[in-house]
This record gives structure tokens, sequence and C-alpha cells, in this order.
């Protein structure tokens, strides 16, 4: 093997400062997997460490090797791996958990009192070779295509998502056009929604494929979102509101919508406080609010198992295939908005 690889580093802190650096190919201690990278994807938090918004600000310390999206085959294993070997097919759960506190003891790995987020708080995979602990790493169905593989881990947030609530049978709400909420969108309809209501402020591009992935009808900033969806659920509301946005607006505009006894999901990340009628929209609807973060581990991993065993098809939120070496463009078509989700290949 040779000893560096190319990877790709945010490189100070400022917007942009990303660049290819040479660096030694790392090698695995005795409770991690090195793995050859062959496809990564851009995640929304690679988006925000590239443009250093406030939260990367607050969260990131360069020099740092992001990205967390990935598929590969496993070329070494430390001396303590048992359940893994060389010539695996797989990709890995981001949220890396220490296994010994009160959330990890009580089966909630996903808040880790302790935990920290590969390319965040670790060194991370946008590079030929990843370092990754073998407790994180999910061997992947060896048919599943490399496409599908990469985008497991905002995929698994979806799923997350869909499945704390109640949705076959049920009209739903989804509160924004992101690759999650498209993700969430195609789930929905994968497993028996009734109807399906998207909103997103002006990306044409993304509401046009929420229609494809199964919205029934998608709202745009203007729209009379309100009248059309009560008077669709003749005046009762939906069952249950999928949130995201991380938009204050879009969140009380959920609530009204949300039907007497229905269930918010919330999942999107809020820039800043705000205030809602609690006494109205939650006491008095007698409304379920449950906050989403990460993915169940490994619940989620072997839903989505399941969900691609039985057929869902989320080729239409795969919009951009790059080079590895093209990943400047394809960060770019990324922050533009013009994207579902963009994957690059190694090779």
């Amino acid at each position: 093997m040779k000893e560096k690889m190319r990877a790709v580093f945010k490189t100070s802190p400022e917007p942009g400062a990303t660049e290819f650096r040479e660096v030694p190919i790392p090698r695995p201690g005795p409770d991690d997997v090195l793995i050859k990278i062959t496809i990564c994807s851009i995640c929304g938090t690679d988006v925000h460490i590239y443009n250093w918004d406030a939260w990367a600000q607050n969260r990131i310390t360069p020099p740092l090797l992001y990205g967390h999206e990935f598929a590969g085959e496993v070329v070494e294993i430390g001396d303590r791996v048992k359940e893994i070997q060389v010539g695996d097919y797989v990709s890995a759960e981001g949220h890396i958990y220490c296994g010994t506190c009160y959330q990890c003891r009580m089966g909630m790995r996903h808040i880790c009192s302790r935990l920290n987020i590969l390319g965040v708080d670790t060194q991370g995979i946008f590079a030929e070779y990843a370092r990754i602990p073998a407790q994180n790493v999910w061997k992947n169905d060896p048919d599943l295509s490399l496409e599908y593989a990469t985008i497991q881990d905002p995929l698994g947030n979806s799923v997350h998502t869909v499945f704390a609530a109640d949705i076959p049978g049920r009209n739903v709400l989804i509160l924004g056009c992101g690759p999650i909420g498209l993700f969430s969108t195609a789930i929905c309809k994968h497993i028996g929604a009734a109807h399906i209501f998207a909103t997103e402020d002006r990306n044409l591009y993304r509401a046009a494929i929420a229609r494809k992935v199964g919205a029934d009808g998608v709202f745009l900033r203007g729209d009379d979102v309100e009248g059309e969806i009560m008077d669709a659920t003749d005046g009762i509301g939906v069952d249950v509101v999928l949130e995201f946005t991380g938009n204050p607006t879009a969140v009380n505009q959920g609530l009204t919508l949300l039907r007497t006894g229905g269930t918010m999901v919330l999942l999107g990340v809020f820039s800043k406080e705000f205030t809602t009628d609690l006494t109205d929209n939650v006491v008095f609807k007698y409304a379920t609010l449950q906050g989403i973060t990460g993915r169940l581990i490994w619940d989620t991993w072997y839903r989505m198992r399941g969900l691609f065993r039985s057929g869902l098809n989320v080729d239409p939120i795969i919009t951009h295939r790059f080079k590895f070496d093209e990943f400047p463009e394809a960060m770019d078509i990324m922050r533009s908005g013009q994207a579902g989700k963009v994957v690059l290949y190694m090779e």
C-alpha cells in the first residue's frame, strides 16, 4: 500500500478555505478498520463548514479533513477487530459513541454524552482512505448500489424521523424539500401515506423532485397553503407534520395545519429562538412534539436495509455525479441549491 493519500481539508477559519492536501494514510488502531473510499457524498453539514457560517465557527477547528457520507472496502483491520474482514463492502454510522455513559447503557447511543461526529469532531472521509472505529462500521448488502450505500447517513435521518410517527394511511405534511425532506417524501410514499403535502420556499428544482418521489401537492411561498390543505383534509388538518427547515414561520404554519391529536416530528436545526402559542398549538390541540437527532443505532440502519430490499426508490434525489478531483465543482452545485444529493466517485 502506498504511504500517502489525497484528502480535502478545511484549512482556515474563513469562507471557502478548502484545498486538496497530500497526507499520510492513517493506520488503524486495535479497534479500528482502514477503508479505501470508493464513493462519497456531500452533506448539508459539509456546506456549513465550507461556508463558515455561525454554526461552523462555533464547532469546527481547522485544519480539518471533513466529510462523513461514504461507501468503500475494508483494506486493513485492527488486532482486536473480529466481526469485520478485509474485503467487506461497508459504510459507517457517523456518530461515534463511547458505549459506557448513561445514554449508551440505556440504548440511546445516538445521543451519547461523549458523542463525536465523523468529519466534524474527528478527521473525516473526503479522502482516498479513512480510519473508522470498528463499532461504527456497517456491512452493506453486496448488491446495494454504491450511490445508495453512500447516502445512508442522511437517509437514516429521514428514516428515524418518519418512523417516529404513524404514517401508513395518514395525511402527512413535510416542511422543506432539501435532500432529507425529499428522502422522507419518498419513504412516506413507499410505506403507504394517504396523502403527502410538502412546502418549499422558492426552490422550483427541489419542488419538482418532491413531486417525482411522491408528493401529491407541493406549495411554494405565496401559495394558499393553509386553505388548500384544510380543504383537502375536509377541514381536519394533517395527521403528521415532519419538520426539516429550522424555520420558525414554517413550524408555526405546520402547527396550525396539524389536526387535533396529531404529531409533529422535528429534525430541522434552528439558528435562533422563536415563540409559538403553546396553549392553542400544543396543549389544547393535544399535540405530540418529537425531537429527532441522528439515527437510532442500529435500529435505523436495519430499517434502511429493509426499505432497500422492499424496493424503496430514491434515484430522482441523487442528481449530480462527479469525480473526486472535481470536489470544488461538486461543492459549488451543492451550495447553489440546484441539486438533490451530490456524489463523488474516487476513480
